[in-house]
């Protein structure tokens, strides 16, 4: 805190800042007892507020009321203290804290609010089950590394309005009840009173208005804008989340990603978040899945992943013929010299299958190169050992890992077991951290199970190449990747009506569908839409990675628990019968 607060009967001073330089002079502070000490006839408060620690001390004979209200004091407790601001002697200096060298010597206390016991302590450090400090969060907010995680997620937000307002940005609101449109999850819907049987939906992203704001012609627009998303919760997804939300005209997409580098380039520097400065390399969708299994690659260690397809073109060992016949890779990586035990083994064949393989296949280098130690070493020829090994740059003792399987399965499978690798071995620097923009992406993916072509972004990103092969569309899309974690992604939107429609007609959605549905954008295409696109960047992701959160819920004030619910306040939870009457709804 750079001011101190406006003077009232509470306080004049913030404790954290007090300092050296007020010696002498009177001060008053309120806060939060942080910890009581009865040392005979002194007593000493650690007292607490947003800005840190300072030490009261409660002198019997200078100020006896105050004393004697000090000895009903407990940990939490509210006070407002006023005193003189005294240098400790030299012996009693706390190093550790800005307030170290001094202490408030109390002439007045009043006890604002008494605490009771809190259910778990508070202090700086102490491990507590996740589910209690979701059910307290009031309480568990009071912990320092709490208040500093969202001090952190405070900064990144303000350096990112002061970057876009210096670049000309116009900050605007967007509508939190709108349409239920297909944007790839579940919608939560809103029973419309006024309608019953209607309903609206909360935005999974405001995607469609911040387009419409593009073709109404305020050409550069953002906003921290809040995205729904009925889906299952994980360490870096809840179902609401933040994100900056930008959009630009007359743009391409070197024009996006530079202004988002501006963006973040300033936040990583005034936060002390280490990654090389920008420009930041860019590296295509098909040379991340190619050497890392997917899209968002951490590319601060190696471990990268090979294609043994051609070494193995000819081999009879049917788990890997099979595979390549059926279309499928066999692909693996060389994990280096780690003689895990059988139980360890089975741990990572677990992994693989967790995300879908069939299976794992593990082999450990002998010497002199043409043999392994594996179970599948017997149904393999030497020279298909041999080109393996060369592939992937193999040595006596290496531990190989091999995924034989449909290329997405096999990437994301292997690419888990590449982390837990990292992991076991410590093979990252976790003060280093590693930036890329991933660029060049499909349009679309086949989805077999529903036999029908799916956007791989959304269906407003701008595809390019030949309709007539929906296969080899790639699209103006680009995702900025952060120690393997996606933190924002966005494209060059459509913004030709006839070209919109041919995308909904591959997608399936036909042109009565479109109209019914994206209307309202379709129509305002018509009237002379200009160039434009955008990103979305995560802003739960971007201040866990910065506070060293290990999930999201780390650096949001009220989240959801891992299963969704709300420990807090018991959400979600039944209603009154007569609020579904009103509704028109009825319980099944």
């Amino acid at each position: 805190m750079k001011r101190a607060p406006r003077p009232n009967g509470y306080r004049d001073a913030w404790c954290g800042e007090l300092t050296a330089a007020r010696a002498g002079t009177q001060a008053r502070v309120a806060g939060w007892v942080n910890r009581r000490r009865d040392h005979g006839g002194l007593i000493f408060i650690d007292l607490r507020d947003r800005s840190g620690l300072l030490q009261l001390v409660f002198h019997p004979e200078t100020a006896p009321v105050a004393h004697a209200k000090a000895h009903s004091l407990r940990s939490e407790d509210v006070i407002s203290a006023a005193g003189t601001v005294a240098r400790r002697d030299p012996v009693n200096v706390n190093p550790n804290i800005p307030t170290g060298e001094i202490e408030l010597a109390v002439a007045e206390l009043e006890i604002l609010s008494d605490a009771e016991t809190p259910p778990f302590p508070l202090e700086e450090g102490a491990h507590v089950d996740e589910a209690l400090r979701l059910k307290h969060r009031a309480l568990d907010l009071r912990r320092p590394e709490m208040q500093h995680r969202l001090a952190v997620r405070h900064r990144i937000v303000a350096t990112m309005r002061e970057v876009l307002n210096e670049r000309d940005f116009l900050e605007i609101e967007t509508p939190y009840m709108t349409r239920s449109t297909p944007e790839g999850a579940r919608d939560y819907l809103v029973p419309a009173r006024i309608q019953p049987g209607s309903f609206y939906a909360l935005p999974q992203s405001p995607q469609l208005f911040k387009q419409l704001l593009m073709i109404a012609g305020l050409e550069r627009y953002y906003q921290i804008a809040r995205c729904f998303r009925d889906e299952d919760t994980r360490a870096d997804r809840q179902p609401e989340f933040s994100q900056l939300d930008v959009e630009m005209a007359f743009v391409t997409e070197d024009d996006v990603i530079e202004c988002m580098e501006a963006v973040m380039g300033a936040v990583f520097e005034r936060e002390g978040f280490d990654v090389p400065p920008p420009p930041w390399r860019r590296m295509t969708f098909a040379e991340a899945v190619s050497r890392y299994g997917i899209d968002r690659p951490d590319t601060r260690f190696g471990l990268e992943l090979h294609d043994l397809g051609e070494a193995l073109a000819a081999t009879e060992f049917k788990v890997f013929s099979s595979a390549l016949h059926d279309g499928g890779v066999v692909r693996g990586l060389n994990a280096g010299a780690h003689d895990l035990p059988r139980s360890a083994l089975d741990e990572l064949t677990e992994l693989a299958k967790q995300h879908g393989a069939k299976g794992l296949v593990w082999a450990f280098v002998q010497p002199g190169e043409e043999t392994w130690r594996s179970p599948v070493a017997k149904f393999l020829k030497r020279e298909e050992i041999e080109a393996v090994n060369k592939r992937v740059e193999a040595e006596p003792g290496d531990l190989l890992l091999v995924v034989a399987d449909e290329i997405t399965t096999a990437g994301q499978a292997l690419s888990a077991l590449r982390l837990e690798l990292a992991r076991r071995f410590d093979l990252v620097d976790h003060d280093r951290h590693d930036i890329l923009w991933i660029v060049e992406f499909p349009a679309f993916f086949w989805n077999a199970e529903e036999q029908r072509w799916d956007a791989a972004h959304h269906p407003f990103t701008t595809p390019t190449g030949d309709f007539e092969h929906p296969e080899t569309l790639s699209s103006r899309a680009y995702d900025l990747v952060v120690d393997g974690a996606e933190i924002g992604g966005g494209s060059i939107r459509i913004h030709d009506r006839a070209l919109q429609e041919r995308v909904f007609e591959l997608l399936g959605i036909g042109a009565a569908e479109a109209q019914a549905r994206f209307g309202f954008l379709l129509d305002a295409l018509r009237y002379g839409a200009p160039p434009h696109g955008g990103i979305a960047m995560g802003l739960d992701r971007i201040a866990a990675a910065i506070a060293g959160g290990e999930s999201i819920r780390e650096v949001i004030a009220f989240p959801k628990a891992a299963s969704g619910a709300d420990p807090l306040t018991g959400a979600p939870a039944p209603v009154d019968p007569g609020q579904l009457r009103e509704l028109g709804l009825r319980l099944a």
